[in-house]
């Protein structure tokens, strides 16, 4: 049956993905149209593909045990010189993306993985790219602001032509949890210059 490369995310809803994916397009990233915009819970994985029933019966348990969550995102970071990405911060909603990562990875799961790097919630949206375009995303999206409820994750599967495609959602089990902050205004925006 043969093995297939999976990864579990929170999707960054509509408009804030197709803008931030037409951002990371603009930047020169060739993988932009390739990966929808996300919030990693799960990096990509090979599995066998027959381990998929397993997977998906995990996920529905994670997904189960948690809860609707505020998400937002506010101004850029990078993992330069460690790694050549420039993202959008996660400024609220980390932690519970924290604690579902390690129950999607829970070593008793059929996903059991150490990380190439300690978990930080991020949104990318430029990678491998020129310093002079990975400046330019950083210093153009500074000012980026995007919220939403994330009231759930999905399961991807990597093609074989590199595109990733969504297998299945999964909805959290539980009531809304309400915001520890007062978020912006403005909302998916970004600043005119």
């Amino acid at each position: 049956m043969g093995t297939v490369t999976i990864g579990v995310s929170i999707a960054v809803p509509e408009p804030h993905g197709s803008l931030l994916q037409e951002r990371r397009a603009g930047f020169g990233d060739p993988a932009a149209h390739g990966i929808p915009t996300h919030v990693t819970l799960l990096p990509p994985t090979e599995v066998d593909a027959s381990a998929l029933p397993a997977v998906e019966s995990h996920l529905m348990s994670v997904a189960a045990a948690g809860r609707p969550f505020p998400m937002r995102l506010s101004g850029t970071g990078t993992f330069r010189p460690l790694s050549p990405v420039v993202f959008v911060q996660v400024v609220e909603g980390g932690a519970a993306c924290s604690w579902l990562q390690k129950r999607v990875r829970d070593a008793s799961g059929p996903m059991a993985r150490e990380l190439q790097f300690p978990y930080h919630p991020h949104v990318t949206v430029a990678h491998g790219i020129s310093e002079e375009a990975m400046d330019r995303a950083y210093a153009e999206l500074s000012e980026y602001e995007a919220a939403w409820p994330c009231t759930g994750f999905a399961l991807y599967e990597q093609g074989t032509d590199g595109i990733w495609r969504k297998l299945r959602d999964f909805d959290f089990g539980g009531p809304m949890v309400p915001s520890q902050a007062s978020p912006p205004a403005a909302r998916g925006t970004l600043p005119t210059r």
